[in-house]
């Protein structure tokens, strides 16, 4: 399972501000490139959003479904992706004397991705997640109405 850990000048509220607007998903996620839906449940478990990754003119739209949402520690999610296949992604926030410490662990869970070996995926999976990070940090602290 790849890990990353980036400390964000934010409380751990603002960060859960940004997961609750689906709609700014495709500002933080790296590789998603367009927002089309959301359930208007959002993020409740069980509700999706419907996106699309890729870049234009080849995009593919697929979805992402709440599996825990517990704010302001943690929320899990499973993006699709066919015909990659499936995602487990844990997000947790905690505090920091900084603002928070947030961590995402991603594991693929289904599709020809799951059968990738972890040595060669995991490294790809760490580089798309520290980019994500960052991104999600500049948003969560913008809306926060920090540096």
């Amino acid at each position: 399972m790849a890990k990353n850990v980036r400390i964000l000048h934010c409380p751990p509220e603002a960060v859960f501000d940004v997961f609750r607007d689906g709609w700014l998903y495709t500002t933080w996620v790296v590789g998603a490139s367009r927002m089309r839906a959301e359930d208007p449940e959002w993020p409740a478990v069980g509700s999706r959003i419907h996106h699309s990754f890729g870049v234009w003119p080849i995009t593919i739209d697929d979805t992402t479904t709440v599996q825990r949402w517990d704010p302001p520690q943690a929320m899990t999610i499973q993006p699709r992706g066919w015909p990659l296949g499936e995602a487990r992604v844990e997000l947790t926030v905690e505090e920091h004397r900084n603002g928070c410490k947030v961590t995402i662990r991603e594991d693929p869970v289904a599709g020809p991705g799951a059968l990738v070996p972890g040595f060669l995926m995991q490294p790809a999976i760490w580089v798309r997640n520290r980019e994500t990070l960052r991104r999600l940090g500049w948003v969560a602290a913008g809306r926060a109405g920090r540096d």
